[in-house]
């Protein structure tokens, strides 16, 4: 195991209700492992006390054996952490920023300054290299704070909401990055998410946080397998002349001339063989997704 959480607590002063809530888990060496939950379900604050940045008010939490309370030292040798905010960078440059990173990790002056060139080669930052951090935009700052949370090679990648500010094609080029280096390199990632369906494109476990505690934990196979027989239907239709739907079925309205069903397969076929196909431009049906489980297991 790389992580072993036991009845972990964070308790805040001045809040009635705690921050995570007595959770107990493991995270397997070399593991894609996604937490999903919405804001203020308590991601941060877990993986704050996975990188033992947050003090827990209880419970332990064992990295590779070693408890990250008590050798933090061992901590920053082994980890790479994405936080939320990059303030911390503001000052370097990009090339800098890369540089001490790796340097500070372990590396030789030599193998930092190779490592610095490559990570700016794959995450594209060649143009930006000689900016300081703080000039550059919301996504160049993405793809900084993940090139140094990935310099040095840590074993294990603490990732909070890593494509936030982010375009399509960057989305899919960090998506694309850590599964090459979890498949080439091992290297166990945790990622903290409220997208569940950018997530199901990697994880390969994933936990769904709600006030501090897990609703679920598991393979999204084995969670989905209690919804995976729902079919969801999408129906768009002129917005004047809706078609009619079996007894008891309840569309829920997307936009004006457009519904949402979700389905077991028996009432699926049911409302296919009674549709008035003439009165409806197109129908969809697609199984239930990571984001369908998501909503599933948070409400």
């Amino acid at each position: 195991m790389a992580y072993r959480v036991f009845e972990l607590v964070k308790r805040f002063p001045r809040q009635a209700v705690a921050a995570v809530d007595g959770m107990s888990f493991e995270i397997g060496e070399g593991e894609i492992f996604g937490l999903l939950g919405d804001n203020g379900a308590g991601k941060t604050t877990l993986v704050r006390q996975l990188t033992g940045l947050t003090r827990p008010t209880s419970g332990t939490v064992e990295l590779f054996g070693h408890d990250v309370v008590t050798d933090p030292g061992f901590v920053s040798t082994v980890v790479g952490y994405m936080p939320q905010s990059g303030a911390a960078l503001n000052r370097l440059t990009v090339g800098e920023a890369l540089y001490f990173a790796g340097h500070l990790r372990g590396l030789s002056t030599r193998d930092a300054r190779r490592e610095r060139d490559d990570l700016v080669d794959l995450w594209h930052l060649g143009p930006s290299r000689n900016r300081v951090a703080a000039l550059l935009s919301g996504g160049q700052r993405r793809l900084l704070q993940l090139a140094v949370a990935m310099a040095g090679r840590a074993p294990v990648l603490i990732l909070d909401e890593p494509t936030n500010d982010l375009d399509p094609v960057n989305r899919k080029h960090v998506w694309d990055v850590l599964r090459d280096w979890n498949k080439r390199l091992g290297t166990t990632i945790v990622l903290v998410t409220h997208d569940a369906v950018e997530a199901e494109k990697a994880i390969q476990r994933v936990g769904i946080v709600q006030k501090g505690r897990f609703t679920a934990l598991g393979t999204p196979a084995e969670l989905k397998a209690g919804i995976a027989l729902k079919l969801k239907v999408e129906l768009s239709f002129p917005p004047d002349l809706p078609p009619s739907l079996p007894v008891g079925v309840v569309p829920q309205e997307k936009d004006s001339g457009t519904w949402h069903l979700v389905l077991d397969r028996r009432e699926a076929a049911e409302l296919l063989a009674v549709l008035d196909l003439g009165r409806v431009s197109d129908i969809r049906l697609t199984s239930t997704t990571l984001e369908d489980l998501y909503l599933h297991y948070a409400s």
